[in-house]
This record gives C-alpha cells, structure tokens and sequence, in this order.
C-alpha cells in the first residue's frame, strides 16, 4: 500500500509535458515582449498554455490560435482572469496533423514551442500581431463537462417490472431523462 500510494504521489507532482522540454523552455514569457522584440527570441523554446480560439489546416500543416493563459511550474494551465494576448501555434505537416473537431473552441492546451516570428492579421476588423510558434510538444486536456443542480448519476429502475415512476428520489429527474 505505502508502495501504491508513493506512486500515485509522486505522479501527481509530475509535469505535463517531458521534463527534457520543461527544464529547457520559458514559462510565461510576456507576448508582448516577444512581440516587440522578436529577433531576441527567434529559435528560444516557451512553454505556453491557454485556451483554443480556432484550429484550422493551413498550407504547411495545421494552426491553432490560441488565448493565453498562465502555466504553471509542471505546465499545467493556471485559472486566471486575464490574459496576455493570443499566439498562433503551427505544427508541421511532417509531425502530424491536428484536427479542428478534436482541438476545438474552448479546450485547454499546453505546449512547448520554438518561437519562429511574429505575424500580422485580423481580428475582427481589428490588426494583431500574433507571436507564432512552431509545437515541438502540446497536449490537449479533458473538456469539462458540468452539470445543472441537483444532478444525481443513479438512474432510476420501473418497479416492479415495469410499473411504477421511473425515477425515485425526491428531486426531479435530470434533464432529459424522459
């Protein structure tokens, strides 16, 4: 048992991307610093997070602009209430492709990049000038999924043999349950 929990312990504590990347890479650079010097950071590795915007397949593999957000020390997303900017991350497609159904609008990433060059296009009708990165690692969490209370995950049986209500308890039954 001691042996199982030390286990489950210690991979808890461990980071999300290869520690090889993690040691190597910035965490939390400012986008705005790399934006205004870009030539001081070309080819440096940065560990990055934030939220998908758009995930599109472009002429040399796939592009993913990402919202910002924090990481932390093992690189996962921290909750944050403001950002830092967007970013394009890009994947070459040598290493893969990353389809927009999986890499959706809203899931959280995690990546380990190279910067590569900063890049003008639109927002809106508003310019921004996107810091770009080449993924050398990313990792895409769970989607969470939440529930409207009271949700209860026990499912109710006809009793007996098919008489009766189907849901017992004494709050209504979940969405949908009919």
């Amino acid at each position: 048992m001691i042996i199982g929990a030390a286990t489950l312990l210690l991979a808890s504590c461990a980071p999300v991307l290869n520690s090889e990347l993690m040691g190597e890479g910035t965490r939390n650079a400012s986008l705005d610093e790399l934006k205004a010097n870009p030539d001081a950071h070309k080819g440096k590795l940065f560990i990055l997070g934030g939220l998908i915007v758009e995930t599109r397949f472009a002429e040399k593999g796939s592009q993913v602009e990402v919202l910002s957000v924090p990481v932390d020390s093992r690189g996962y997303p921290e909750e944050s209430e403001g950002t830092d900017g967007r970013f394009l991350a890009l994947l070459p497609k040598e290493k893969g492709l990353l389809d927009p159904l999986v890499f959706k609008k809203g899931r959280e990433i995690s990546l380990a990049g190279t910067f590569i060059e900063t890049r003008k296009a639109k927002i809106d009708e508003m310019e921004y000038v996107y810091p770009v990165f080449e993924i050398r690692q990313i990792i895409l969490f769970k989607e969470a999924y939440y529930y409207e209370y009271p949700y209860y995950p026990h499912y109710g049986y006809p009793y007996p043999y098919g008489y009766g209500p189907p849901w017992w308890g004494p709050w209504p039954p979940p969405p949908g349950w009919w």
